[in-house]
């Protein structure tokens, strides 16, 4: 018997569960807060600009084009796709930078200009991480985080120190200079912990970042938000935006309807799309599965401050993706995990869409995406923002040696606050829960309540964890348990 399901909010694991659980035959509803759908990953447009306001790297796509083909479709159907050269540029000082080009050949001989046989180690590290990516597809993300037998099966595949070693560890055993080891380590900053916190396991971002490259939907990775919704429309999927879920309605502890604007919409089965702590706090306490304390206890992800900024002129010494490591990395990392403050000399990341696709900007001019990782939870305020950028435009200015900060026409900033109030992120992270030994697999919060029946989540906080790829998998993941706990 075909269900009614209402799906709360319409980011990436949203949108996915959405499309498989139509393609099932239910009949499916999403109810997003916002005026516009997407959520993290929506889009913002000003005054002829447009920024992608969250994800920009399109990394895994193979997993992209997984998801469209289990509806016998490809993602060229619904967007265009373009392969980055270079990848990325990584910043370590004034005339001090590194392109990572978009194949491994040239990354190895990159490497080996840097640390003599430093390329040949390489070419062994991607190797295995390759392997570990293999596995990682095949015998674990795809998996949905109920037992343990799915990590001990998967140690039975690996050596254990792969669990057990850690990232840092693995890369800094193998390589010396510490240029390089940043730009090894760079990749699990997507997973949301410190490399120093990361399984080895993990080393498979390296193979994401070196072996498929990084590419660009042609106008944002709003084109994949744009696709993902035509297919789920396609398949039935209804989408109603400014409307906010006020609450969970539950009877002998069964989700039986939500109440949004005060009106209640029955359904016979709810899924959270929306911020997993968030959502529990629309059920009454007695029907909450995890706890405050439990929240407390969990490692998340940084939140970011982010500006969406106009030029009116063409930025020089810049690629697409840009990284500024020419401050201390491991201290920043530690003002996140250790000792939450705000960075005394920040990292920070740099986009310029404009310099790939031509509609970002108007004609002569350049759009700017400008990142800085910060802990959650963090105090907010336009003061702190308007310092730290302030902080970043100067070294940006220094380091690619050209003076823009006359030729803004208009800046917008998002930090915390803005989390907390467009996402109800909880302590206003930007990335969901980090992917710590200890919050991996079946050890990540359930897709399934464990309290009320035919109540589900997916996302950031559940399984397989943070990322745009993994959303995708777990919207896949949550409508095959939906469809099986209807089946037996």
């Amino acid at each position: 018997m075909k269900k009614t399901i209402a799906i709360i909010g319409s980011g990436f694991s949203a949108l996915a569960a959405s499309c498989y659980l139509a393609q099932q035959g239910n009949k499916v509803t999403i109810y997003e807060k916002n005026e516009t759908i997407g959520g993290r990953a929506r889009q913002f447009k000003n005054e002829g600009f447009t920024f992608d306001m969250g994800p920009s790297w399109y990394w895994m796509p193979d997993v992209f084009e997984r998801f469209f083909l289990d509806f016998d479709k490809n993602t060229t159907d619904y967007y265009e796709l373009i392969k980055l050269n270079p990848a990325y540029r990584v910043y370590f000082g004034v005339d001090d930078f590194i392109n990572i080009y978009d194949n491994l050949e040239e990354i190895k001989a990159t490497f080996e200009t840097i640390e003599k046989g430093s390329g040949q180690k390489l070419d062994t590290f991607i190797k295995q991480a390759k392997s570990n990516y293999d596995i990682a597809i095949k015998e674990l993300v795809y998996r949905p985080g109920v037992s343990p037998l799915e990590l001990i099966t998967l140690e039975t595949t690996l050596k254990l120190n792969q669990f057990f070693s850690t990232v840092s560890t693995d890369i800094r055993q193998k390589f010396k200079n510490e240029r390089l080891i940043q730009i090894l380590e760079f990749p699990v900053l997507f997973l949301g912990a410190k490399p120093t916190k990361t399984p080895s396991f993990y080393n498979f971002m390296n193979y994401a970042d070196f072996g498929l490259g990084t590419w660009h939907p042609k106008t944002g990775m709003f084109d994949v938000v744009r696709g993902i919704e035509k297919l789920a429309l396609e398949l039935g999927v209804k989408i109603k935006t400014n409307s906010p879920i006020e609450k969970i309605i539950v009877e002998n502890k069964t989700a039986t309807g939500i109440v949004i604007n005060g009106e209640t919409i029955q359904a016979d089965i709810i899924l959270s799309g929306a911020d997993y702590h968030h959502t529990e706090t629309l059920l009454d306490k007695e029907h909450r599965a995890y706890s405050e304390k439990y929240w407390e206890s969990r490692i998340f992800a940084p939140s970011s401050l982010l500006f969406f900024v106009g030029f009116n002129k063409k930025i020089e010494n810049i690629s697409h993706h840009a990284l500024f490591f020419d401050v201390d990395f491991n201290q920043h990392a530690a003002d996140i995990y250790d000792k939450p403050k705000w960075p005394d000399a920040p990292l920070f990341y740099a986009n310029f869409p404009s310099k790939t696709d031509k509609t970002a900007a108007p004609d002569g001019m350049e759009s700017g995406f400008f990142l800085i990782p910060l802990a959650p939870g963090i105090n907010d305020n336009e003061a702190l923002r308007e310092e730290y950028f302030e902080k970043i435009i100067t070294r940006f200015e220094q380091l690619t040696k050209q003076k823009i900060k006359n030729n803004i026409i208009f800046k917008r900033s998002f930090c915390k606050n803005d989390f907390v109030t467009d996402y109800n992120a909880y302590k206003g992270n930007a990335y969901g829960m980090a992917n710590t030994l200890l919050q991996t697999a079946f050890l990540r919060p359930k897709l399934k309540s464990k309290k009320v029946r035919n109540l589900y989540f997916t996302g950031q906080l559940t399984v397989p964890g943070p990322g745009v790829p993994p959303a995708l998998i777990s919207g896949k993941l949550v409508a095959e348990l939906i469809q099986k706990s209807f089946r037996s």
